[in-house]
């Protein structure tokens, strides 16, 4: 009975999750676009609490739900996005994105297909000691078997981080920069001009 439920929530979120996918790339509105993404990433956060990964899932709400995608919908309600430039090429590559998803569905069929695949047939997993953490477990392994892999993916968000900030600091002929060492030199003669008046009679 108990399988049947965890059965009946996985296809639940699962369902939930594509379908809110599809609206981030379907809606039209950039606002609701986010907050599908946000729908998105709870039902994963489920899926993983399924998967009795709480670490994981916790991380996923609280990082990506908590920050990033606060981060995203502030942006997309201050800055004033104009749509239809971006729409304007969506016919255009539309046979290239069908035939990437075709492949990619050919691909999934065959891995699901093949004789190698058959979850039902593979072990269950011994059942967690009492006192196990699934943090520890996690830091363990990042840290003695897949050290390189994250020190490589520490390497790449850095050089991310160095482009975007680049990105961000080059000028444009609009914008206006404030250059704090002058703003510290400044004397009062210079930001107050007294001017004398003969008083009217």
């Amino acid at each position: 009975m108990i399988l049947d439920i965890y059965l009946v929530l996985f296809w639940l979120f699962s369902a939930v999750a594509v379908f809110a996918a599809l609206r981030v790339i379907t809606v039209r509105n950039p606002v609701h676009a986010v907050l599908f993404l946000v729908l998105t990433f709870f039902t994963c956060a489920a899926l993983w609490m399924l998967l009795e990964a709480e670490f994981l899932a916790i991380v996923l709400v609280l990082v990506y739900v908590g920050a990033v995608m606060v981060l995203f919908l502030f942006v997309v309600m201050m800055l004033d996005i104009n749509v239809a430039p971006v729409r304007e090429g969506f016919i255009q590559y539309l046979p290239l994105a069908a035939t990437v998803a075709v492949i990619v569905v050919v691909e999934m069929a065959l891995v699901v297909g093949s004789k190698t695949f058959r979850p039902n047939q593979m072990a269950a997993p011994a059942p967690a000691a009492a006192g196990a953490s699934n943090t520890e477990e996690l830091g363990v392994l990042l840290y003695t078997k897949y050290l390189y892999h994250f020190e490589i993916a520490a390497a790449i968000l850095l050089v991310a981080i160095i482009a975007a900030i680049a990105l961000t600091m080059r000028k444009r002929p609009q914008t206006k920069y404030q250059n704090p060492a002058q703003q510290v030199q400044v004397r009062k003669q210079d930001r107050l001009k007294i001017i004398k008046m003969e008083p009217e009679k």
